[in-house]
C-alpha cells in the first residue's frame, strides 16, 4: 500500500462542517478503490486542501476525489519518511 500525500485548490472559506462534509463524501465511497484517507487539513485563507491517504495507486485516489465531488491532479506519493 502507497501512501500519498493531495492538494485540493478552491476551499476558500471554507468551514470545519464543510471540510468534513467532504471527507465524509471520500469516506462513503473509498472501501471500493482499496483507497483510506486518513486525515485532511485546510487552509481557508489560501483555500487550500491538503490529504495524507493510503492506497493501491495515484489514479484510484484521484478517482475517489473525483467521484466525491473535489477532483484534484496534484496527488504525490510519499514514499520516503523520517
Amino acid at each position: 500500500m502507497a501512501t500519498f500525500i493531495d492538494v485540493h485548490d478552491g476551499f476558500v472559506g471554507v468551514t470545519h462542517d464543510e471540510l468534513q462534509e467532504a471527507h465524509d463524501a471520500d469516506a462513503a465511497i473509498e472501501g471500493e478503490e482499496g483507497v483510506h484517507i486518513e486525515r485532511a487539513w485546510l487552509d481557508p485563507e489560501s483555500g487550500k486542501v491538503f490529504c495524507l491517504s493510503t492506497g493501491p495507486s495515484k489514479e484510484a485516489l484521484m478517482r475517489i476525489h473525483e467521484r466525491a465531488g473535489h477532483p484534484t491532479d496534484q496527488v504525490y506519493e510519499v514514499s520516503i519518511q523520517v
